[in-house]
């Protein structure tokens, strides 16, 4: 006798049974994702602009090694650290929740390192060299209170010159705590691959409390056919079933749309309660898919999604934008 389980039992045994975490790669994260960068931008009409974050994403992947070198923290700001990961543990939350996280100073020299890379890079424009210069010469407490609205989905009095490049030093030192979580410490945290995680916040980062820049369905061997919400901030993905609105939840009035002709591997995941979209990237129609750069390098399916009534659930990392 077949036995036939309702949706609440499929995804409970889906959360029992689908690996829920994918933490990032840190050897060559940001490394492919310049290579789409520039893959994408051939031919395309913000080609220029995808070039130059294809730049600041070859950066961001130097920072990000040279970062793994250095010693952890140590006393108070180790103190700090653990402390606040215990909070995490005893209310629930992300264990690396980005707002209000104690950063140290060395994410401004990864900012400075980006703007620097920026600078002498042949391609880059005068008119971005120029902003690079003027973003490190601001002062420590301006670029601070600029990465607090960032990091807060903050939209008033953000400095949109500076943001990308404020926003990609910031990847680089999440990126690097996500990474650098110990086996014990994730197993602790329930990050292991195999383990619900218990955040009280839906729809963020599991591990920063980001919300995502897009979803991709993946097609390598352990993952195939699962789909994974990919973080704008620290590039953790966590398991979301399909067919369910990763901004209300909703699993009615789904809809996907794409540009007539164009790439097969990515669509909008529109909802119909919320009015509300996010990307949906299908790793079989295209291997070398990459959440952030081909979020950024399908702009008019953007602008579709705007002439018929949806708004972005959040906005990528490298363009900075408003998410409504």
């Amino acid at each position: 006798m077949q036995r036939i389980l309702d949706p609440a039992q499929i995804e409970s045994f889906a959360q029992r049974a689908i690996p829920r975490i994918r933490l990032p790669d840190p050897a060559n994260l940001f490394a492919r994702r310049a290579e789409r960068l520039r893959e994408l931008g051939r031919n395309h009409v913000i080609g220029d602009y995808l070039r130059l974050m294809a730049t600041v994403s070859d950066a961001q992947q130097a920072a990000l090694d040279a970062l793994s070198l250095l010693p952890p923290p140590s006393g108070q700001a180790a103190g700090e650290v653990e402390q606040r990961m215990a909070q995490a543990r005893t209310h629930a939350m992300p264990p690396l929740q980005a707002a209000g996280w104690p950063r140290d100073n060395r994410w401004r020299t990864i900012l400075n390192e980006l703007c620097d890379a920026v600078t002498v890079s042949a391609g880059s424009p005068d008119a971005v060299r120029a902003a690079c210069t003027r973003v490190r010469e601001r002062p420590a407490a301006h670029l601070e209170e600029q990465a607090n609205l960032l990091l807060a989905d903050g939209t008033e009095g953000v400095d949109a010159e500076a943001a990308p490049f404020i926003t990609a030093a910031l990847q680089v030192y999440w990126v690097h705590l996500a990474t650098s979580l110990t086996l014990d410490a994730a197993r602790d945290l329930a990050l292991e691959h195999h383990s619900a995680v218990p955040v009280d916040v839906s729809g963020v980062c599991p591990v920063c409390g980001t919300l995502p820049v897009a979803s991709v369905v993946r097609a390598d061997k352990q993952y195939q056919g699962y789909r994974y919400l990919h973080c704008a901030l620290c590039s953790t993905e966590w398991h979301l079933v399909r067919v369910k609105c990763s901004h209300c939840l909703s699993t009615e009035g789904i809809a996907y749309q794409g540009i007539e002709g164009g790439s097969e591997a990515i669509r909008a995941e529109c909802c119909e309660h919320c009015h509300t979209y996010r990307k949906i990237l299908y790793q079989e129609k295209d291997m070398e898919i990459e959440p952030v750069a081909d979020d950024l390098g399908s702009l008019a399916l953007d602008l579709l999604m705007a002439e018929e009534g949806y708004h972005r659930g959040s906005g990528n990392p490298l363009l900075w934008q408003t998410s409504g």
